[in-house]
């Protein structure tokens, strides 16, 4: 596959992540969103590691790491979503309700 055209798809999937976290208000979802910016970033960084004919390792080992990180990060966010709703019974921020 072309290197350009991942690019693009790492850019188009940043693109919706932003869009979604700004856009809805569910706690859930905008850790989703998050998740889908990162997916997003890591594609960048693989297609910008690829440029030039052989592959460069280091945003290759980015890659993988913030694969990690942002698995515990993502389950952080959802333990923190689950006390705030067992806290206070609502699965959004009170400034996100109308």
């Amino acid at each position: 596959m072309n290197v350009t055209v991942l690019g693009l798809c790492g850019a188009l999937l940043v693109g919706i992540g932003v869009f979604a976290f700004l856009w809805q208000r569910h706690l859930l979802r905008r850790v989703l969103a998050f998740n889908v910016i990162g997916s997003g970033i890591f594609l960048y960084l693989g297609a910008a590691g690829a440029r030039g004919g052989a592959a460069d390792p280091v945003p290759h080992a980015l890659i993988i790491t913030g694969i990690v990180v942002a698995l515990s990060a993502s389950a952080l966010a959802v333990a923190l979503v689950l006390a705030h709703l067992h806290a206070s019974s609502a699965t959004r921020l009170p400034e996100d309700e109308p």
